[in-house]
């Protein structure tokens, strides 16, 4: 044999076991993300499995849509069917610009909560009826279909951090926090540039000590922004099926594999743009002795118009089906 060949075969060799190695890898992955959504599912509960507020069914391939993130909080002193929501960010998608617009709503907002006939802070909803009746409230908040959802609770947040090796985030300032076990300052960061585990990046989502609701959603939305970047990462490239893990044990939807594998297109195009919007309002306490978030009516009826012209929809909206909206103007 000459030596042409024997280097031929020596390179080749490795190369095509790599490629073997690597399709056997991506078969495992397309197995286990597949088995993990089938075991994550569960359907909202509405007819068609449609919002009310679209004409037809909506598919991820064809349509711009909605898909609504709900963070529950289910540590041991907390039943997770009976919780409430810690968190809610309502992404749009919109395939012919290729583009993600995400808004993250406050957890104390004031507003219309259609399961129990009355208004209540947004994050009641959740404890009320679960996602179905947290979807539509949301929808009868903003007059936008919510297509989908996806809930996780802090644990699998915490797991989905881990799992990719922990993320890097410029901390805004010193804080002291509880873990998810409801520890008292068992968390502290300092101001700056640093790498952060998942518990710790958990009591940085969620403080709320060190300003307010609204920059709340705003670092929500970074550090979620920040978790994706680095699961799409070379380097994460075998930390996937741990990541898998901690999601499918974590995560109910009514997403399906199929609807999955759609959004893939957002994730393969390097020109996606992803736009973080927050509504405006202020706070105070009400006669309940609660507090709560008013949110600005005009900043409402912006970001409505900015959605539903995302999602292709007519921006002018019957409201005469909808909860008085300025009922949300009590006084306080």
């Amino acid at each position: 044999m000459s030596k042409r060949k024997k280097w031929t075969l020596i390179i080749a060799i490795p190369l095509l076991l790599m490629i073997i190695i690597g399709a056997i890898y991506v078969n495992y992955l397309y197995n286990k993300t597949e088995n993990m959504v089938t075991d994550s599912q569960e359907k909202v509960g509405r007819e068609n499995e449609t919002s009310e507020l679209r004409s037809k069914s909506v598919d991820p391939v064809e349509d711009n849509v909605s898909v609504l993130f709900i963070g529950v909080d289910n540590s041991e002193f907390r039943d997770e069917e009976e919780s409430r929501s810690d968190a809610l960010i309502l992404a749009s998608f919109n395939k012919q610009d290729s583009s993600v617009k995400l808004l993250s709503i406050p957890r104390d907002s004031y507003v219309y909560v259609p399961e129990v006939d009355r208004y209540t802070k947004i994050n009641h909803a959740h404890f009320f009826g679960g996602p179905r009746a947290t979807i539509e409230t949301v929808e009868n908040f903003l007059h936008v279909p919510v297509d989908y959802y996806a809930k996780m609770n802090f644990e699998g947040f915490i797991e989905v951090v881990d799992s990719l090796g922990g993320i890097t985030y410029d901390v805004p300032y010193e804080i002291w926090e509880s873990d998810s076990n409801d520890d008292k300052n068992s968390i502290h960061l300092t101001p700056g540039e640093q790498q952060l585990n998942g518990e710790e990046a958990l009591a940085l989502a969620r403080t709320r000590k060190y300003d307010n609701d609204v920059e709340r959603g705003k670092r929500q939305q970074e550090i979620l922004k920040t978790i994706a970047n680095k699961a799409i990462s070379a380097s994460s490239v075998f930390k996937v099926g741990e990541t898998i893990d901690a999601i499918g044990n974590n995560m109910t939807t009514n997403l399906s594999f199929e609807n999955m594998k759609n959004f893939l297109s957002y994730g393969l195009d390097e020109n996606i743009t992803i736009e973080t919007m927050n509504l405006s309002g202020d706070g105070g306490y009400m006669e309940d002795g609660l507090w709560y978030f008013h949110v600005n009516e005009e900043s409402k009826h912006d970001i409505r118009a900015e959605l539903r012209n995302h999602l292709d929809l007519e921006e002018n909206v019957e409201t005469s089906d909808f909860a008085n909206d300025e009922e949300n103007n009590n006084t306080y």
